[in-house]
């Protein structure tokens, strides 16, 4: 599986900006023939969380039209990241996710919401699993400081997640627990992990960029600077079933005593 991220500096506030951004980077990801190219978290808005009830995406219905479009017309599979999406209910942090054909296979709003950055006074929390498959491979999205919970991700792994795709805002001061974080998801799940990160800055904060792929023995196959950039990874699928029968984790969990 052939793999582009795009590590985007999000414009703050500025949808229509990002999306062409975003657009222009997809053009040079794709000449490397990806099958997946990934997106990073709320890359239209950026945190200008104040404004969400303005520049947030009724119901996501334009991002499953542009999103789908890019899909469909290029023949890949999209991690179309996070983007604002406002409901009935209130604005949620939602991942969408897009087959060859442009069908959104999967909508997937962020379950935990980090409150240093007051995501939890503007966005309401999601409540369904992030399953889905990308050409029968089976995977699972999550956003950001979800990954700071290895219950919530071992959950999808017994599943049958094979492959996790992370897109995020993490902060440049944190860089060392992005790293070390993902890297730990990658081990203990014995999965690979696809980890979109922006860069820049906002009014608030500085971010880590770093994009990166490791491997289910936790090995870094690609990782980005902190610039915005397109990073590209080949993932040898196979390497999953190789690390689980050499190291059978799963074979040996106690879940009657955990």
């Amino acid at each position: 599986m052939k793999i582009a991220l795009i590590q985007l500096n999000i414009a703050f506030g500025r949808p229509e900006k990002n999306k062409l951004r975003a657009e222009k980077m997809l053009r040079e990801a794709l000449k490397a023939g990806p099958d997946v190219v990934v997106l990073p978290e709320l890359w239209t808005t950026g945190y200008d969380l104040e404004n969400l009830t303005e520049t947030a995406d009724s119901d996501g219905t334009a991002i499953r039209k542009l999103a789908g479009k890019w899909a469909a017309e290029n023949k890949i599979n999209m991690i179309a990241g996070s983007t604002a999406q406002k409901t009935d209910s209130g604005i949620y942090n939602t991942l969408t996710v897009f087959d060859r054909s442009g069908a959104c296979v999967k909508a997937y709003s962020k379950v935990h919401l980090f409150r240093l950055m007051r995501e939890h006074l503007f966005l309401k929390a999601g409540d369904s699993d992030g399953l889905f498959s990308i050409d029968g491979t089976p995977a699972a999205g999550f956003i950001c400081y979800d990954i700071r919970f290895p219950e919530w991700i071992r959950k999808h792994v017994l599943l049958g997640a094979k492959v996790l795709f992370i897109p995020a805002e993490w902060p440049e001061p944190r860089l060392d627990h992005w790293r070390t974080l993902l890297t730990c998801r990658a081990i203990e799940n014995q999965a690979f992990v696809v980890a979109c990160n922006r860069s820049g800055s906002d009014p608030e904060n500085t971010f880590a960029g770093h994009s990166i792929v490791i491997s289910p023995w936790g090995e870094v196959i690609a990782e980005a600077g902190a610039e915005e950039q397109v990073l590209t990874a080949d993932i040898d699928l196979a390497a999953i079933d190789d690390v689980r029968a050499r190291i059978p984790v799963f074979e040996d969990r106690r879940p009657e005593l955990y």
